[in-house]
């Protein structure tokens, strides 16, 4: 399970179901191991745009930092990547009370950290009570582990049973169990220092970055390369009883862009790139030539947006508001939100940075998204001279005919814009936006900073105007509550609210509280479409468009099985390379 997270890269995720197992114990067999020694060895490459900002995963929020700890940390559960079904993975089964609030683990005995000690009960428990729950530690991951203001208590029963009791219905609890679990007797004594929230930063021992997972951290050089090394003793074998993962080593280069990205994805440096529109043209032709495959999954399973600062605290370091006072009387009138959202050329952006393989986004889910997905809430069409008359409805004008547009008081609408340079299709859509943007009179500062940057802006100094950013999607609308919930703390336009701002934000903390609840999938629907419509209608985020998750694989990997859902190396433990 991940919670919502900032992005550079989209997934995509597929239509599924929730399967409830009342009642019932569901396991995973543990194969013999076997010896099939013309798989091992080898590499995969890969990139990314962006150093990561830590190697905790528990206080990160960013996309390339949770990708990257994937490879070193598990959740008691794990979502196939092919069905979407939640499966056992450190749980090597679980059973569940006739009424449903308690769930009780059965952890596989043969997993080891990787300095060889135990992965036990205690692990799990410490993780969410003196991690996840712990109010002096800001994760993302409490929101979604407080239900209604209610927290799971977290009990060890035996050395390898833990017992969850939910304090109410906690529909996708099975699924969010794949968040991941930390080493108690790595972490414990830094907890009680209060050094947690620095501990494991850029500067750590890589060495000391202790998990389960099929991979270890092995080198890390800034701006260049992250590099893993395979986990000798990992605890998962294959069908056929070998022993995983089949590949050495695992690189990251990082790279300034996309177009580098692209540049060494030809030169044959990486094995995998996910494409732009603009660079489909470029690679399909050469898939025989260069010896790999692109695939076409269909619109891609994030969020693209606009988001506008909104927020109302006092900036305690100046005693100053963190936003202008001017500013803010514009950005948080739903009027101006929406004559925003009248200048998005959809279409253009579609056709001219995506070479057509995009779709128009309208609403908080993806298309893609299947079951929850709501594609009946309100659009807002291409229209510059509707989007000026909803602006002179909210006292914006140009009124002396100079070109420029004034509210009220007479204050030019001039304001900073930012988005992450790395990413070069985000730049060119900024671009096509902020002309937009001024032909409604307004003067924008656009700024393109390191997404690390952005992060720290959203995160701490909340010292911005207008980002365009994306977050990650998911196949649970849940697993968002730590941006949808007032109090959350990806709740970008104004995060951490003691009380919610407005009444649309409280109604949409009930839909929350009320969905994790219903265990009726249709019921369930109807609740998240209502959120999806008072999105639409309200615009928090005023939403672009989604890219085609398209993406290209050298041909020389065995076991590879790319989905909608998981992507290329959902199953990279398995994968190895044809000799």
């Amino acid at each position: 399970m991940k919670n919502r997270t900032l992005n550079s890269l989209i997934s995509l995720f597929i239509i599924f179901s929730f399967n409830v197992y009342p009642a019932t114990t569901r396991t995973l067999d543990a194969p013999n191991k076997g010896d099939s020694k013309e798989k091992y060895g080898g590499q995969l490459v890969l990139s990314t745009i962006a150093d990561p900002k830590s190697f905790n995963p528990i206080v990160s929020k960013e996309a390339n930092v949770s990708a990257i700890m994937g490879l070193i940390f598990e959740g008691l559960t794990t979502t196939n990547a092919v069905t979407t079904d939640v499966e056992p993975h450190l749980a090597k089964s679980w059973q569940i009370s006739e009424d449903g609030y308690t769930y009780t683990f059965f952890l596989r005995e043969d997993v080891k950290w990787f300095d060889g000690k135990e992965f036990t009960s205690d692990d799990v428990v410490f993780t969410f009570n003196q991690l996840i729950y712990n109010p002096d530690i800001p994760t993302s991951a409490r929101d979604i582990f407080t239900i209604a203001g209610n927290q799971l208590k977290v009990e060890k029963v035996d050395k390898f049973t833990v017992k969850f009791t939910l304090p109410v219905k906690f529909a996708p609890f099975l699924r969010s169990m794949g968040h991941e679990i930390l080493p108690k007797h790595i972490l414990e004594d830094v907890v009680k220092k209060g050094e947690f929230n620095s501990f494991w930063g850029l500067d750590a021992d890589l060495k000391g970055i202790i998990g389960t997972g099929p991979f270890k951290l092995l080198r890390y050089e800034p701006a260049e390369r992250i590099v893993f090394e395979k986990n000798p003793d990992y605890w998962k074998s294959s069908k056929e009883g070998d022993g995983l993962p089949y590949i050495d080593k695992i690189i990251y280069i990082i790279v300034q862009n996309q177009d580098v990205g692209l540049l060494k994805f030809q030169e044959g440096q990486l094995d995998y790139y996910s494409l732009r529109g603009q660079d489909f043209p470029i690679l399909k032709p050469k898939e025989k030539e260069g010896n790999f495959t692109v695939y076409n999954t269909g619109p891609a399973f994030g969020t693209n947006y606009l988001v506008f600062n909104q927020n109302r605290d006092i900036n305690p370091q100046t005693n100053k508001p963190y936003v202008d006072p001017i500013k803010l009387k514009w950005f948080s009138n739903k009027k101006f939100r929406k004559a925003i959202a009248h200048s998005i050329d959809k279409q253009s952006i579609i056709n001219i940075v995506m070479n057509g393989l995009g779709f128009p986004q309208d609403s908080a889910m993806s298309p893609s998204s299947g079951f929850f997905y709501n594609p009946n809430v309100t659009k807002y069409d291409y229209d510059i001279e509707k989007a000026k008359a909803i602006l002179k409805e909210a006292g914006i004008y140009d009124r002396n005919n100079d070109g420029e547009a004034e509210d009220e008081e007479g204050n030019n609408i001039e304001f900073n814009f930012f988005t992450n340079t790395g990413n070069t299709d985000r730049i060119e859509i900024a671009k096509i936006v902020r002309s937009d943007l001024e032909r409604l009179g307004f003067k924008i500062n656009f700024v393109p900073l390191a997404f690390n940057q952005i992060a720290n802006k959203l995160d701490a100094t909340f010292d911005w105007d207008m980002i365009m950013l994306g977050l990650t999607g998911g196949i649970e609308p849940h697993f968002g509550n730590n941006v949808w919930q007032s109090s959350g703390q990806l709740h970008m336009w104004y995060p951490r609210q003691k009380k919610p701002a407005t009444e649309w934000e409280a109604e949409i903390n009930r839909i929350f509280d009320q969905g994790v609840q219903e265990l009726d999938n249709n019921r369930r629907k109807a609740l998240y479409d209502r959120w999806q419509e008072i999105v639409a209608d309200e615009l928090p985020f005023i939403y672009t468009v989604l890219p085609a998750s398209i993406f290209a694989v050298r041909n020389k990997f065995g076991n590879l099985n790319p989905t909608p859902y998981g992507g290329a190396f959902h199953n990279l433990e398995e994968i190895y390379i044809k000799k």
